[in-house]
């Protein structure tokens, strides 16, 4: 929430209800003021009266005296180097035209913030203070000596706003309005009634409504500062791309495309994973990563699915992974495809794809000898010699192909034929790999 930087009209009657307390002890009038505002509300309230103080017409001196003590006191909860006004009491207090004793409460105040100053004259009231004032008895300092005795004390945020004394004032003093025409504050009425005074009644009014319409900030002017200009660019930095410097952008028109086609394949794939799909239906799967081969990263296969995608559609298996052949991911496809239970439509799809595609030779490797293995392992006797002749006749298209070298696996294939030569198929491998000796 945005801190209110004027104050409002109960804020405001408060406080030059405060001022006009004359005969009360300094000290009472503070501690009443810290009572009743909120300390986050504090700087605004001490800075409006900075804003009555700066001009001399505005307030009679027992109203000055006052203000001057809330704007010193009301930051006594901490050290006098923090005070965000401590800079404004000095100068106030080294003003030769102002009032022997308003100068002279001033410098009392500064000296009971320092260690071992006495504080018995916040016990006087503004007017007391006014009457018992000696000036005899009381030597005013040089701006000399209270800016080497405070002036390490004067906090950064009392000096934030560096172009200040720049700003137009939001108080004007009126030349027409001589000295000491004012009356006296204490016999004025401050509750609403239907016909003030005239003169005093207004006076208290033009105090309030400052108060209340009027930021303390003042009327600052904005600086126009000029662009600051353009550094030449280094070959190691980025250059950046402004669309006014003649660039050929490329657009990308597949953005906000419509994506139905995309959902289709989803939806197809998805059943693909749970059963064989309907020729009409595997035909369409073709046709749209055949017209769209970028829908194959969004059609929801993953490598985990693949074996489900295996023993269910083969060809669509072929396809997606044909498509895939670039991806960062296809890894993890082939790791996948070398490690499930080997097959008859695994290794039709691997087949298909030593035939569309350039695998990579230490994957159809590694197949080669998972199938060798699946075929020993296998307990089933019937089972076993149906998956050696499907492991043979595999063998025999990947070597009349030309896809694999079997100088790399002479020995593993020639030990499984010599195993299982009692099967028609693995005794054809065996003398199909004498003749390529």
């Amino acid at each position: 929430m945005m801190m209110r930087k004027s104050l409002t009209a109960e804020e405001s009657q408060f406080l030059l209800t405060l001022l006009r307390s004359d005969q009360r002890p300094l000290d009472e009038i503070v501690a009443e003021f810290s009572a009743k505002f909120p300390r986050h509300r504090l700087f605004t309230l001490s800075a409006s009266l900075l804003l009555l103080l700066e001009d001399k017409k505005m307030l009679h001196s027992t109203e000055r005296l006052i203000a001057f003590t809330i704007l010193h006191q009301g930051y006594s909860f901490q050290q006098s180097s923090i005070h965000p006004f401590i800079s404004s009491l000095i100068t106030a207090a080294c003003d030769e035209g102002a009032e022997n004793v308003e100068r002279g409460l001033i410098f009392q105040l500064l000296s009971s913030g320092s260690s071992g100053g006495s504080k018995e004259f916040l016990r006087h009231s503004a007017a007391s203070y006014i009457k018992a004032f000696d000036p005899s008895a009381h030597v005013l300092p040089q701006r000399e000596q209270l800016e080497h005795q405070y002036g390490d004390k004067v906090h950064p945020q009392s000096n934030s706003n560096l172009i200040r004394g720049t700003s137009v004032k939001n108080i004007v003093a009126d030349p027409d309005v001589p000295n000491g025409c004012e009356a006296d504050l204490q016999e004025l009425d401050l509750q609403p009634r239907a016909k003030p005074k005239v003169g005093s009644g207004d006076r208290v009014e033009t105090i309030a409504g400052l108060l209340v319409n009027l930021s303390p900030e003042g009327l600052t002017p904005q600086w126009i500062r000029p662009c600051p200009p353009l550094m030449p660019v280094h070959d190691s930095e980025l250059v950046w791309l402004n669309a006014d410097n003649n660039h050929e952008l490329v657009w990308d028109h597949g953005m906000c495309a419509d994506t139905s086609r995309g959902a289709a394949v989803r939806d197809l794939i998805a059943k693909a994973l749970k059963g064989p799909l309907a020729p009409s239906q595997q035909e369409q799967v073709l046709v749209e990563l055949t017209n769209d081969p970028k829908l194959v990263y969004h059609c929801g296969l993953t490598p985990r699915k693949l074996p489900e995608l295996v023993e269910n559609n083969p060809l669509i298996a072929v396809e997606v992974l044909t498509k895939l052949i670039n991806s960062p991911e296809i890894s993890d496809y082939f790791t996948v495809l070398v490690n499930m239970d080997m097959s008859l439509h695994s290794m039709e799809v691997v087949n298909r794809l030593t035939t569309q595609v350039e695998l990579p030779k230490e994957f159809v490797r590694m197949y080669i000898t998972n199938c060798i293995s699946s075929c020993q392992n296998i307990k089933d006797k019937y089972m076993q010699n149906r998956l050696v002749r499907l492991v043979c006749v595999f063998l025999q298209s990947l070597i009349r192909n030309r896809i694999i070298d079997v100088k790399d696996l002479f020995i593993e294939v020639q030990a499984f034929c010599i195993d299982f030569s009692r099967i028609r198929e693995a005794a054809g491998l065996f003398r199909l790999l004498k003749t390529l000796e």
